[in-house]
């Protein structure tokens, strides 16, 4: 041995440390792999069961984190473990991608199917819509009828609201629903008067909805709706009543439907609504009206026509007298009895009998014709001091 050197240990010894070195990283790495394998078996097995159907309805709510969202789903028994979520979620780096919101989990989803739904958002998404010329007492029911809605919720004020599809979430309260339709209708009623035309009558945003939720009600035809608010619009300007159906309808229902037609007491009664019976708008909108209506009272088309009745096709004759109006009375009057299967009419208006050169009444109509009186106008008053 070289004067200086240290022994080393013995060859045997070396060796000895070797294999044991060995055995324990053979150990480790079987008891990793084993753990690997265990981990993937986990991940890519089948999740439980849904109690009951073929889903699990599971909220989370905004601003969850990890843990919650994991104690979350276990309650709900979408998954088995909630430290092999969090592993996972960790491992795969999606605790930085879930999302909250509503989501309908499979049965028996995988813990790996269940994370890509919660990273790509897959949520429930529900939709409640109001039509346009709905009531706001009509918007209240259909919002009641929403179960996963919560709370009750008074009528709000008519014209308040603004007909759109509206995306609801599980648990949201109907009021804030209904404070989100009133906003939506704010704006947009702020964006169209801004809009407003020399053609307009309406002296206030207030004054274009009553007007528009007329309009909303005398036609479902789109392309009409500009001719109505036109015909309103002239009538309003020479001080002639509006003589609107509908208006009676409200003053008597408050926005829900009449189911039957308008009797002649109705059309006669004093409502603070009956257009036949009041000079100018009534004091609020009979509906909600949609933007279409409001943009075609704001800027309705120049013409000189005031009359308008159905025309049996869903829309309306219109006219600028009222004899012309009278033909198309009597053209929509035989095309009701004709559908009824009702004699021919004559329809006349409220006026003396016509006398003939000799002095005597005109003939009356054939046996078996009904005679339908139709009421001229309201005489036109003074034009009122508008823009």
């Amino acid at each position: 041995m070289a004067r200086g050197a240290k022994p080393g240990p013995p060859a045997g010894g070396r060796s000895g440390l070797m294999v044991g070195l060995l055995a324990a990283s053979a150990t480790f790495s079987l008891f990793l792999i084993a753990g690997l394998f265990w981990g993937w078996s986990v991940f890519y097995a089948p999740g439980p069961a849904a109690a009951q159907g073929d889903t699990t309805v599971v909220t989370l709510p905004s601003g969850s984190g990890v843990p919650a969202i994991a104690a979350t789903l276990k309650q709900a028994g979408v998954i088995r473990s909630t430290d092999m979520f969090k592993a996972a979620a960790s491992l795969t780096g999606a605790d930085r991608k879930l999302r909250a919101g509503e989501y309908e989990v499979p049965s028996r989803a995988s813990l790996r199917s269940v994370i890509i739904l919660l990273v790509e958002g897959r949520v429930v998404r529900h939709y409640v819509t109001l039509p346009e010329g709905w009531s706001s007492a009509q918007a209240v029911d259909i919002l009641m009828r929403q179960p996963i809605l919560t709370g009750e919720v008074e009528v709000p004020a008519e014209g308040t609201l603004w007909p759109d599809t509206y995306e609801i979430s599980r648990g949201e309260a109907r009021a804030a629903v209904i404070t989100r339709m009133q906003r939506a209708r704010d704006r947009n009623l702020a964006r169209l008067w801004a809009l407003r035309g020399p053609t307009s009558v309406v002296r206030s945003p207030e004054e274009a909805m009553i007007l528009a939720s007329i309009v909303e009600k005398e036609t479902g035809v789109a392309s009409e709706r500009p001719r109505v608010a036109a015909a309103f619009s002239n009538r309003l300007r020479i001080g002639m009543r509006l003589e609107s159906d509908p208006t009676i309808v409200y003053g008597i229902t408050k926005g829900r439907p009449l189911g039957r037609g308008i009797r002649r007491s109705e059309l006669d009664r004093q409502t603070p609504w009956n257009t036949y019976q009041i000079n100018g708008l009534p004091p609020t909108p009979i509906a909600n009206p949609g933007e279409e209506a409001l943009a075609a009272v704001l800027n309705p088309p120049r013409s000189d026509e005031l009359f308008f009745v159905a025309d049996g096709t869903g829309g309306h004759a219109f006219a600028r007298t009222y004899p012309e109006h009278l033909a198309n009375v009597a053209r929509w009057r035989a095309i009701e009895r004709e559908k009824a299967g009702l004699p021919p009419v004559v329809v006349a208006p409220e006026v003396a009998p016509e006398v003939t050169a000799e002095g005597e009444a005109a003939a009356a109509p054939a046996a078996g014709v009904a005679v339908i009186t139709v009421r001229p106008p309201a005489p036109a008053r003074p034009a009122l001091d508008r823009p």
